[in-house]
């Protein structure tokens, strides 16, 4: 019985007391909370409380180096962090091990936020999507994106749950194509919320992406003639409507290899472009018509013919005959014109056959002068008409001649009134015109203030190159109370016209006799008419005279 006893109460020795330092140690570990950015390094501190603990330390799956050490304490340095893990810290004392954890967290800022718009042109009412994701970042249960338009906020999604955690840092939404769109801004925000950590919040956003809204159903029309002449210049345009926007189209117009150099123009939804086309070659061609908005081309051709059709060859044997000469005329196509021509010679006898000249005599004569001859080319070419004329003026000499319209051999002046000698030769060519009286030079280049010495007959001689001819020209002077007096006999002569009639109707409807009076005064206008015509007999019998 002693031996059990003695064997229970050296059992009980070996069980350490409770309240004992060494039972009552413990563990910590230093920080508390590890936040540690992706591949960095972080250090821990593992410590007790034991007054002489046993073997301790860390353990862990990541790479650590310890760099100090203390009768209670350890520390360690965890380099090349890039996952999350859970550290053991731990102590013996009195054969009694502690330890604790510690949950390393690993994040990654949002450092790159893309956005991206497929496609980047998009065709009115069109879907297109917008799409946000972030290459690297974590953790992802922490961070939010957010898509912008310009400065409204489109969608935002976050990553909280444990199903959405292990789906990449993306957002995408899909939106219908309108034109008030057109060069809209979208970005993306990133944020990366880390305060439950121990951390802060970091956030990043993306470049803008600008979105182009297009509207381009219809083809380009080209405008220009089915026919080309060959060496001309013409001009040729090519339109597109229903485009938008119309001043971003780019035209380019080709005449078979030839690229054009088109002026663009637009209204609305509508642009054009002329170009100025000189095409060198014969024959049939294309020209063609290519326009392109952001991704999209169009493409547009027309056939053309180009033509060889140069003018007549009008051709008269003297330029400047003599009047009376006989003179040939002939009209020949070119000799560059593509097929033979049908011409017509104005004032020729017959139509010559196709290919043929067309010829005409003339007797030139002094009505002749500066006449326009014409000769009328007449080709057809791919089933259209086409005339081309030549016209030359005829010169036709002669000597000078004086016409009684042009120099009147009477002419009354009005004393007092700047008066010009009228006498105007004809002749070609242009006859000199010298007017005399008694030898002296008569000027009529300056207007003369005429008076009573200026009443004679001055001769006129018109003189060129093929003779001169002589005229009398008589001038008469009127007093300016003869002008006036011969105005107011005009004005009497009227109202007594009219008078007379008056009373010869109020005669018929009262008929009584009236005495008439005024005899005297009409019998002295009848002298005067008289004496008016005797003066100009007088003049007439003058300008018999030559000089």
């Amino acid at each position: 019985m002693e031996m059990l006893l003695f064997g229970v109460w050296a059992l009980l020795a070996l069980i350490p007391d409770p309240g004992a330092p060494e039972e009552r140690f413990e563990v910590s570990v230093w920080p508390d909370q590890a936040l540690v950015k992706y591949g960095q390094s972080l250090m821990v501190n593992c410590s007790t409380t034991c007054p002489d603990p046993g073997p301790g330390g860390i353990e862990t799956l990541l790479k650590k180096t310890q760099v100090g050490k203390g009768p209670q304490w350890k520390e360690f340095l965890l380099e090349d962090v890039t996952q999350n893990s859970i550290l053991q810290c731990f102590f013996s004392c009195a054969g009694i091990q502690k330890d604790i954890n510690l949950g390393i967290t690993v994040y990654q800022p949002p450092e790159q936020v893309i956005v991206e718009l497929q496609p980047a042109w998009v065709a009115v009412d069109e879907a297109f999507t917008v799409t946000c994701h972030v290459p690297s970042v974590t953790p992802l249960e922490n961070l939010t994106l957010t898509l912008l338009q310009d400065d409204q906020e489109l969608q935002r999604k976050n990553f909280r749950s444990l199903a959405m955690a292990s789906q990449r840092a993306e957002v995408t939404i899909s939106v219908k194509a309108q034109r008030e769109d057109d060069r809209c801004n979208f970005s993306c925000r990133a944020e990366l919320d880390l305060n439950s950590h121990g951390g802060g919040l970091f956030h990043s956003n993306s470049a803008l992406q600008v979105l182009r809204i297009f509207e381009f159903s219809q083809s380009p029309q080209i405008r220009v003639s089915s026919l080309l002449e060959v060496g001309m210049a013409e001009t040729v345009s090519c339109e597109v409507a229903r485009v938008f926007p119309a001043e971003e189209v780019m035209i380019h117009m080709f005449l078979g290899d030839q690229e054009l150099s088109p002026f663009l123009f637009w209204e609305g939804d509508t642009i054009w472009a002329n170009a100025t086309v000189r095409a060198m070659e014969i024959g049939d061609q294309e020209l063609s018509c290519l326009t392109s908005l952001g991704p999209v081309e169009q493409k547009t051709s027309q056939p053309v013919y180009v033509y060889s059709f140069p003018p007549p060859i009008l051709e008269i044997e003297e330029m400047y005959p003599l009047a009376g000469t006989e003179i040939n005329v002939t009209c020949s196509g070119h000799i560059l014109t593509s097929l033979s021509p049908t011409l017509r010679l104005q004032g020729a006898p017959d139509l010559p056959a196709p290919g043929e000249p067309a010829w005409l005599s003339l007797n030139a004569s002094e009505e002749d002068d500066g006449r326009n001859l014409s000769c009328e080319a007449s080709l057809e070419v791919q089933g259209q008409q086409l005339s081309k004329t030549t016209v030359i003026q005829l010169h036709v000499l002669y000597k000078p001649r004086f016409e009684e319209s042009g120099c009147p051999g009477n002419q009354t002046w009005l004393e007092g009134m700047e008066q010009m000698l009228a006498c105007v030769p004809k002749g070609n060519p242009t006859p000199v015109l010298i007017c005399t009286w008694n030898g002296t030079v008569f000027d009529l280049e300056v207007p003369q203030k005429a008076t009573q010495n200026h009443s004679r007959t001055y001769c006129c001689t018109a003189t060129n190159q093929l003779g001169s001819v002589s005229k009398d020209v008589a001038v008469l002077v009127e007093g300016l109370d003869e002008g006036i007096s011969s105005t107011v006999l005009v004005i009497i002569i009227v109202a007594l016209g009219v008078g007379v009639i008056t009373v010869a109707l109020y005669l018929n409807y009262r008929p009584c006799k009236v005495e008439r009076r005024k005899l005297p005064y009409r019998q002295k206008e009848k002298n005067k008419e008289e004496e008016s015509q005797f003066a100009v007999q007088q003049a007439e019998k003058h300008n018999e005279h030559t000089c």
